[in-house]
């Protein structure tokens, strides 16, 4: 259901990008210094309108994702400390078990605690 809307979303916004670069087909200069718009070092011409739509969505899109992900820096060094602890805490429990199994048939009779897998469902 979430997918049928996301593609129903989607299809909305395709619909008005296609129409503006239809309505914007005419070309424009764009002036990147504001002090002196006639400058022609710094002014590109001959340039589509729904280009300059575009550009200025994939520039939004690419600083806004960069700025989400060094927002995010922090829970993922979390994320990588957590991992490495739990790593750490799963590798000494293995070693634990193996030194039970080791101990277990030199004891003899000693028996321990059941194994997770082979307790009952009482």
């Amino acid at each position: 259901m979430t997918r049928f809307i996301k593609n129903i979303i989607l299809f909305a916004i395709a619909v008005v990008l296609v129409s503006l670069s239809v309505a914007n087909r005419h070309t424009v200069s764009l002036a990147l210094n504001p002090f002196d718009p006639q400058d022609p070092r710094l002014t590109i011409s001959a340039i589509p309108l729904f280009w300059i739509f575009f550009a200025s969505l994939g520039a939004g899109i690419i600083v806004g994702g960069l700025a989400t992900w060094m927002v995010q820096g922090r829970w993922r060094k979390e994320a990588r400390s957590k991992r490495r602890e739990a790593d750490k805490w799963h590798k000494e429990a293995d070693q634990l078990r193996e030194i039970q199994s080791a101990s277990l048939p030199a004891a003899g009779a000693a028996k321990g605690l059941p194994h997770p897998d082979k307790r009952s469902a009482a």
